[in-house]
């Protein structure tokens, strides 16, 4: 089977979704690799690389007409135009927050494998591409918020006297979360850290961070599929008047905190930031579904009483390379998945095949995005 990789660079997209080393892996599962050119550059992986480990370049856009297609986003409508009917499209497909694009694939004629509805299990972790860029976006998010906030992060002790190490809050503690407090902890930072289910004191106390406790009911996240759910209103204003001192007293807030389908729920009101020190810094790693932080804009700036908030939607592309080589092997272990001697094989009796498939055969088939759609098959 030919598999195609896209050129997707965008002024603020630089991963590729198959890298060199996956390529040699796939060649050896029989598949063919056929790579727009400059489709890695910006990750780190030119041309050449990829005709090293056997694959084929090809003009854009000839990739996006593969028998399966490997993307980075979800494609325009003029890429998907250029999907072949009967072809597999695999990716960050966002069904679960735009659904109408399942329609587009379905229209198509395409099997759409979206790796935001795999489902969360031990089978199912290597292929888990939101866990990998989720540890990108929350190692970034420390690295951003020190080279904005005015202060260092480690306590330091100099001729000048002691300079008092910073503080730092992570509101949402899965992946992002604990990859923002262990990096933020490796800069020498005080870190606390805070999030609804029950699960995360733990984890945050065996990174050497402090949980903050509040009166809120924690919840099973086994109950729901390994993510936190909403809040109902009470509980939600609940949160807000506690969360609203922690807030006050630390130097950097970050948050990770998003419901899969859901608008981010808000963490930070404009209150607590006008409460924060001038000179305090929010990054917030939510604003592509709404933002954590009241005053957040996407892609923008805002300074607010001497606060920077910021919320940038390509962390990712910061650390391009090993972005991309994390994506890549969570393909490759998607793929092999799939392959059966026969070859890629749709068997919907599995369970990560029928989490994974979003649109086969004209329809859409992955029933959160049909209630969303309205229940239309």
């Amino acid at each position: 089977m030919q598999i195609g990789v896209p050129n997707q660079v965008t002024p603020r997209e630089r991963r590729v979704a198959v890298t060199p080393d996956v390529t040699t892996r796939l060649a050896k599962q029989e598949f063919s690799v056929i790579v727009d050119s400059g489709a890695g550059l910006q990750a780190g992986f030119p041309d050449y690389l990829f005709e090293e480990a056997g694959a084929t370049i090809v003009d854009p856009p000839a990739a996006w007409g593969a028998e399966l297609v490997v993307c980075l986003s979800s494609p325009t409508d003029e890429q998907t135009a250029l999907l072949r009917p009967g072809g597999i499209l695999l990716g960050l497909l966002e069904p679960l927050d735009e659904p109408q694009r399942a329609e587009s694939f379905a229209a198509a004629g395409v099997t759409a494998l979206a790796f935001e509805t795999l489902p969360r299990t031990t089978r199912a972790q290597p292929m888990d591409v939101l866990s990998s860029q989720a540890t990108a976006a929350g190692y970034q998010a420390v690295l951003v918020a020190a080279a904005t906030h005015g202060k260092f992060f480690p306590m330091l002790t100099t001729a000048a006297g002691t300079i008092r190490p910073t503080k730092v809050l992570v509101l949402g503690a899965g992946v992002a979360g604990l990859q923002a407090i262990a990096t933020a902890k490796r800069l020498g930072a005080i870190v606390s850290a805070y999030d609804v289910r029950a699960a995360a004191a733990e984890q945050v106390e065996s990174l050497g961070a402090r949980f903050v406790h509040l009166e809120i009911e924690q919840q099973d996240e086994t109950k729901t599929g390994g993510y936190a759910r909403e809040l109902e209103a009470d509980a939600q204003q609940r949160l807000l008047m506690q969360l609203g001192e922690y807030v006050a007293r630390h130097d950097v807030v970050i948050t990770t905190a998003a419901i899969p389908g859901r608008r981010a729920p808000r963490l930070v009101t404009r209150e607590m930031v006008e409460d924060m020190a001038p000179g305090s810094v929010i990054v917030d790693l939510a604003a592509a579904t709404g933002g954590n932080c009241e005053l957040s804009r996407a892609d923008e700036q805002v300074s607010h009483n001497g606060v920077v908030i910021l919320a940038p939607t390509d962390l990712v592309s910061g650390v391009a390379t090993h972005a991309s080589q994390m994506y890549a092997r969570n393909v490759a272990a998607v793929l092999t998945h799939l392959l059966q001697e026969e070859g890629v094989v749709i068997d919907f009796e599995d369970e990560i095949t029928a989490g994974l498939c979003v649109t086969h055969e004209g329809r859409v088939v992955n029933e959160a995005v049909k209630s969303m759609l309205g229940g239309v098959d």
